[in-house]
């Protein structure tokens, strides 16, 4: 049997499954399988619209999960072992009290700019403080469509200005292209968090 027609079922499984294993992977690692589908839907791996959908759909799948960890098990987590993280409980009360006043902004802009750093602390403080899951997950949806549909861009203009680049130029290109969307993302990440933190205290 040659090589071709063994890993022909393997090829035919990842066709038909590609969209499952597309929701799978954004729940796993959201903003990564994102860009990377944007640079494969440049090149005719997916249709937009089913792509689209599993990317929201995964990533709101994962948000639930943090949602209800932060419901049931931040505040205790924290009252038993917040002090080895420097959190107390006032300061854990003041945050909550942050998040009510504005957590319409906070859950918004956390979903659009990946967080601030901070995504998961976000999403579990929003179950911690018992923001109504309705209102939680509509916040969400609208944020995730904008950030999707960034990342989703971010791939597709990868993809294109690749195909200008040839040989081993392309590889260098998309580490360094990759690199420099990670370096901003982090530095534009750890600005707001100070300023977030510093209005917490």
């Amino acid at each position: 049997m040659s090589l071709l027609s063994s890993t022909t079922p393997i090829i035919a499984f990842l066709g038909q499954s590609k969209y499952v294993l597309l929701f799978i992977g954004t729940i796993i690692e959201g903003p990564i399988v994102m860009i990377a589908s944007g640079f494969m839907y440049h090149l005719g791996y997916f249709s937009f619209v089913p792509m689209l959908i599993a990317l929201c759909v995964g990533d709101l799948v994962a948000d639930v999960f943090w949602y209800y960890l932060g419901y049931y098990f931040l505040e205790p987590f924290l009252k038993k072992r917040g002090h080895f993280l420097s959190v107390t409980p006032e300061l854990l009360e003041k945050a909550r009290l942050l998040f009510h006043k504005y957590h319409e902004k906070i859950l918004f802009i956390s979903k659009v700019t990946l967080g601030f750093g901070m995504a998961l602390a976000t999403l579990m403080t929003a179950g911690a403080s018992k923001i109504p899951f309705k209102k939680y997950m509509i916040l969400n949806a609208l944020g995730e469509v904008v950030l999707v549909l960034m990342l989703i861009i971010l791939g597709y203009f990868f993809g294109r200005a690749s195909n200008a680049i040839a040989g081993w130029f392309k590889t260098v290109f998309l580490v360094g292209a990759g690199i420099v969307c990670l370096v901003v993302l982090y530095g534009f990440s750890r600005y707001m968090k100070s300023k977030i933190t510093s209005q917490i205290k």
